[in-house]
Formats: C-alpha cells, structure tokens, sequence
C-alpha cells in the first residue's frame, strides 16, 4: 500500500523565511526541512564545522605532517564504491601537492572482500609503505591492523561507518562516528572525512613554514567531495550541503577536473546544470561500475587524470562498465521478481534471497530494487569464496539495518561471519548452507522491530502548489539547490484532466495535463501504458532544455486514478 502525505512545517519558520525574501514556496519547503532562518541556507565555506572539533584530526594532522617532512612512505588503502574512489583521489592529490611520498591500493571486492583485511595488509606490504592510510573503511579492521603492526606498518584510519565494540589498535582513528567524537555532522562521508584530514594536515604544514607561501587550494578538491558525499547516499545535513554546494558550483564553473568533466561527456550531461541528481544518478553509477564488475582503479585513474584525453579514456570504459552492469541487473531483477511473484507479503517484515547465479557486485542495487518494490528490509546474496555467501542489504525508514544485523549476530552467534554498515544500507557474510536459518532469523529481527503500519510506504508531498506559482523561474531556483537523502527534491501534488497523451521512447507518455485554467507539459517515465482522463500526481518541476530554449516540465512520479474531474 502507498499513501500521499503532505510534509507538515512550522508556520512561524514559514513566515521568517518568507519576510527574509525567500520564495513563498520555498520557504514552504524550507521550513518543512527544519530550516528555520535564510542564514542557515548560506553555502560559504567559512560556514562548515571547523577541523578542530573533528577528534583525533589535529593529532593524525601532527602525523602526516611528520611523515610529509621526513620522507616516509604513505599508502592509501581505498574502498572500492564512489565514496572509496573520490576519498581517494582527495588524499592523493592533497598528500601530493604538500609534498608527500603518497601511492594508494583499492582493493577488488571478489578477491579481498571488504576493509583492510590481513590479506590487503600483505599485499600493502609488497610496496613497503611506513603507513597505511584508510579511507571509507578501516574502523572495523582490527585483524589487518593487528597485522600491519606486527609488520612494522602503521595504520591511521579515516572512516565514517558505525564502529562495532572494538575499535582497531590504529595508531590515529578520525571517525566522526566513533565513541568521544563531538563533531555535530555525524553524516559526513568517507570523501568528507578525508578532505577534513587535508584541511588539518595543511594548517599544520603552514604553522611549520612548509609551504614558502605557495600552499595548495583544497578547494579545488570539492568536486570530488560533492561526487562522493552524493554518491553515497549520506543525510545531506547542512555541513554536507555546503561540501556539495561548493563542489556543484565548481563544475558549473567551468573548474571542475579533467575525469569529472569526462563523466559528464559520457553521461550525456551539461555541467554547467551540475545537480545533485547528476552526481547521484548519473556519475556516481558510473563511477562504482569500476569496483562492482572490474577495479576501482579504472575509476581513481579517471578522478586524478590531468589529461583529458587520458580521463575521456578512462570515463568511455567507466561508461561502457555500466551499461554492462545494467544488463546484469535486469536479468537478476527478472529472476527475483520471479521468486517473488508467488510470496504472500501478508504479515513478512523482510526479504532475503540467494540464488548461486548472481554477481556480487550487484547484490546492492539488487537489494535496493526490491526493496523499492515492496518496502520491506530486503537482503541480496551472491556467492562469495569457500562456500561462504555475501549479501547486501537496504532498508526502509525505521529500522536500522546495522542495529538489526548485530541483533541478529548477538541471538544467533556465529551466524553471521562478518557483517557492517548503516542504518540504510549493510553488507554481511554467512555460509552458503546457512542462509534458510539466517533469512529466518532476520524475519524475526525484523518482526520484533517493524510494526504492520512501517510497512505501508508513504509519498511525502510539499503539498498543492497553486498553478501562478508553477513557473520555470521556480524551476530553475530548485535546480541549483541541493538535494538529497535527508533534504529531499520537492515534490508536490495535484488532480490533472489528461488533455493529451502519447508513447514516446516506446516506454515513456508525454504527457498534456490541465490544472485549472492552464494546462503543463509533464513526462511519465517508464509507464508505456494510457492514463485515466483524471489523476491525482505526484510531481515535480523540471527545466525542459531543446533546441536553445527553456521551458517548464512536470516529471510525474506517482500517480493513481482520481474521481474527480
């Protein structure tokens, strides 16, 4: 079941909001968003939390900074999905524009699996690194960096997940997330962790003279900052929009990098309109493409390219990556929808399933499909190495999918092998022959936490938008905000006469639907067949661009038969 509920605001932020000289409808949304005043929508970068209040940064900053001085060998250990890739390229391009000895590894995900394992620390140490460095992983590695010490190698951990009850022996952990760390953004992104780390390790270089006035510009790291924070679907809180912000307004400047300009050309996209819906949707899938068929490397190759042939090269094989990694994903999207055709849901909280035959690096989106489809916890399976098999996991609001995971591990020990991730999102391994008792198991976890009214899917709406308010000026205003998980796109809704339809891209209606007195050219995305003559939408405002000229769009994105007319 769906149900359209208007978002509830405060009036009195409404009103602020509005004699501060916000738009009436934004300061609608605004408000309805916990915005409170229009200084708290300022994007300048004097307005992020400081460096200092992150734990532990100044101290890793001390760290690095020594290491810089005295020649040592640094060596990124990434993770190998966006938020991995573009932390990355941050350390790589800071560490080596302030000098730094600096080389990075990524992991592939069949052969290593996730985090700095022991098996990623020896390898690490066939390059005779002083230290490792973490980024988007390491806060749960307490066997790699056991390992690295008793290799002589020194680990400093840069992460942003949750940690689990013991924390690794790492000579420095930065981790908003872990246990003493009052830093107010809880959601920053590993990319975010990591150019915090830069930002301190330069105000050290420059206390010690290091620099002789020619200092580096991190901002021209903010690109790859808003790339991975978007990617990686963290709460875009209001530290994060102005990381994102800062880094969009890079790219519609023209100041973007040779691989992320790339990844727009074999997007398709104009980076001039950079958004939020560009970075998630368009070059973030391409961009994990690398780490879930092939090497993360293809993609941090691309994001540190000077050369923009070289980068085009490299964004071409991203772009080609996934399309392959689509085609995968419908067919093991046809065969779960299979499976789940004869499923009475009535009273099941959650979905597992496995089937020997799908790719581990799809399991996630896998999981996130169907998950979509019939909002429930779901929980994807591949088969991984030695009769272990790994699953992916997405939620729905509500139940924390990591809580529920060590609930789970704590009732059923030894079950789970390893598991970790967020409350959305979470990856874990079991033995193949295990999986009828853990997917009963996560039923129970997801029975004792879920109740029958969690399970009804809710549409939020910024409510009716009067038709004098539905202009392409409103339009373009949203398109240059940033949205995103925990600051949602607008959307509103309505009761539309369909005036006009046809198929267009055999999957697509055009659509000519009339408000009032007006009538509003929409779009219907993967819906090929007719519309009753009166519906009640969903939608939200679009900036139509063809042949030179602008002109509004309503993209529908519910819509259910209404009796009115």
């Amino acid at each position: 079941m769906k149900r359209i509920v208007s978002r509830k605001y405060p009036e009195d932020a409404r009103k602020t909001l509005e004699q501060e000289g916000i738009d009436p409808v934004l300061a609608r949304v605004y408000a309805a968003r916990g915005i409170r005043s229009s200084g708290e929508m300022e994007r300048s970068l004097d307005r992020l939390v400081p460096f200092g209040k992150l734990k532990n940064a100044g101290r890793m900053a001390e760290i690095l900074a020594d290491a810089v001085q005295e020649g040592k060998r640094l060596l990124i250990v990434a993770d190998y999905d966006s938020d991995g890739a573009t932390a990355c390229a941050v350390g790589m391009s800071a560490l080596d524009a302030m000098g730094a000895c600096v080389d990075y590894i990524v992991p592939n995900r069949f052969e290593y699996g996730y985090g700095l394992t022991p098996e990623i620390v020896r390898l690490a140490s066939e390059k005779k690194p002083d230290f490792i460095v973490t980024v988007d992983n390491g806060i749960a590695s307490v066997e790699g960096v056991n390992e690295a010490k008793s290799m002589g190698i020194e680990v400093l951990v840069t992460d942003h997940h949750l940690p689990g009850d013991r924390l690794p022996d790492a000579l420095c952990i930065v981790n908003p997330n872990q246990p003493g760390c009052e830093f107010p953004s809880k959601h920053l992104a590993g990319v975010g962790v990591m150019f915090y780390v830069m930002m301190a390790l330069r105000a050290e270089l420059r206390n010690r003279g290091h620099f002789d006035g020619k200092e580096p510009n991190l901002a021209a790291l903010l690109d790859l900052v808003a790339l991975g924070t978007v990617a990686d679907v963290v709460k875009l809180d209001a530290n994060n929009r102005i990381l994102v912000s800062q880094g969009l307004q890079r790219m519609r400047n023209g100041k973007a990098r040779a691989g992320i300009d790339a990844l727009f050309s074999v997007a398709k996209r104009d980076p001039s309109r950079a958004s939020s819906y560009d970075l998630g949707f368009m070059l973030g899938p391409r961009l994990n493409a690398a780490g879930r068929l092939e090497d993360m490397s293809i993609g941090i190759e691309c994001l540190l390219s000077r050369d923009a042939g070289r980068a085009f090269e490299f964004a071409d094989r991203l772009d080609g990556l996934n399309r392959e990694r689509k085609s995968i994903e419908s067919q093991m999207q046809q065969e779960a929808n299979a499976t789940l055709e004869s499923v009475d849901f009535e009273g099941k909280y959650s979905i597992s399933l496995f089937d020997p035959n799908w790719h581990q690096g799809i399991i996630g989106i896998l999981a996130s499909r169907i998950k979509d489809r019939h909002h429930r916890p779901s929980v994807a399976f591949a088969r991984g190495n030695e009769g272990e098999i790994k699953g992916s996991g997405r939620s729905i609001p509500g139940f924390h999918l990591r809580d529920a995971l060590d609930l789970v591990s704590k009732k059923h020990p030894g079950l789970i092998l390893k598991f970790g991730g967020h409350a959305q999102a979470a990856g874990l391994t079991v033995r193949e022959e295990e999986f009828s008792r853990f997917r009963e198991a996560f039923e129970e976890a997801a029975s004792a936490l879920l109740s029958e009214s969690d399970l009804e899917k809710i549409i939020e709406t910024d409510g009716v938008l009067e038709a004098s308010h539905m202009t392409l000026d409103l339009a373009k205003r949203m398109e240059q905000e940033v949205w995103g998980q925990g600051f949602p796109e607008p959307q509103f809704e309505g009761i539309f006469s369909v005036v006009n339809q046809r198929m267009v891209g055999e999957k697509h209606l055009k659509l000519k639907l009339g408000f009032g007195s007006r009538t509003f050219d929409a779009m219907l995305f993967f819906h090929a067949d007719p519309l009753p003559d009166s519906v009640r939408a969903v939608y939200g405002l679009a900036v139509n661009e063809y042949n030179g000229s602008s002109t509004l769009q309503l993209l529908i994105r519910h819509w259910e038969e209404s009796q009115d007319s």
